[in-house]
């Protein structure tokens, strides 16, 4: 029996995905700072790419999942943050404190309304705020990992912390 010849779809994907998988992967680690989460980010933008339903208009494979690998980068760090969020809020009431239904849920919804604040912003002025208030990164690193000024690094945090007020 002979193998099936892979439909041009089938080609595409597979050629994308070893032509594009480790360059993606050195992509998203510089953005996350984590090798892990830099392969789980491509793969999943992978994934994406491999659900969608027309491959043959792709004429620049790397710009899409650059596109596709930095949005899931964004929700990743958003993700990440909420965890971050309830996990401090916890943190500051102690081992003693069991926290109430009524707690929880204005814990919750305060998360919610910085999460909604901060989808409002661009996607610079989101990494910006997330990587000086949670990663504590100075601004020079941020600026580096964004491809920015210091000085814009700044305005966007400061841009955020208004919008979060």
């Amino acid at each position: 029996m002979t193998p099936a010849t892979p439909s041009p779809r089938e080609h595409f994907l597979h050629h994308e995905f070893r032509h594009s998988y480790g360059w993606l992967t050195a992509s998203m680690h510089r953005l996350v700072g984590c090798r892990h989460d830099a392969e789980d980010l491509a793969a999943s933008a992978f994934t994406e790419l491999a659900r969608l339903d027309d491959v043959g208009h792709i004429r620049q494979p790397r710009a899409l999942l650059t596109t596709i690998g930095r949005r899931l980068t964004f929700e990743f760090w958003r993700r990440r943050d909420q965890e971050r969020a309830w996990l401090a809020e916890l943190a500051q009431r102690g081992p003693t404190h069991d926290a109430s239904a009524q707690d929880i849920c204005l814990a919750l919804e305060e998360v919610g309304r910085i999460d909604a604040a901060l989808r409002q912003l661009g996607p610079r002025v989101r990494a910006a705020f997330i990587l000086s208030h949670f990663d504590e990164l100075g601004y020079a690193d941020i600026a580096e990992r964004l491809g920015v000024s210091a000085s814009m690094v700044r305005k966007y945090v400061a841009q955020a912390r208004a919008a979060i007020d």
